[in-house]
């Protein structure tokens, strides 16, 4: 399938995309990530082996447009939960403090 990455087209398949990131070991996921196998790659990672361009060339979100056509699964990192913040009431008495005693 071709697809445009970084104002360049490249001839791309599934099968190519699997054989170009076999041996390749995934760096750590902080955002967006598309499952190559049963791994999962940042999408700049993915990029940059299989156009052999440098990641600042292109956009993640044009080697995800790319993948999802392909038919890759591109999924969005987890995100902790914040922990429950305070009340409003609870933080405007944190914020002025306790009274001083007489």
């Amino acid at each position: 399938m071709r697809c445009v990455i970084a104002r360049f087209p490249f001839d791309l398949t599934k099968s190519g995309v699997l054989q170009s990131m076999k041996g390749v070991k995934p760096e750590p996921v902080t955002g967006d990530y598309v499952i190559i196998g049963r791994r999962h790659y940042p999408f700049k990672q993915v990029g940059q082996v299989v156009t052999r361009q440098d990641r600042r060339d292109f956009t993640a979100g044009e080697v995800q447009r790319a993948m999802t056509l392909l038919g890759f699964t591109c999924r969005t990192a987890p995100t902790d939960a914040p922990a429950p913040g305070l009340t409003p009431l609870q933080q405007a008495a944190a914020t002025l403090g306790t009274p001083l005693s007489a």
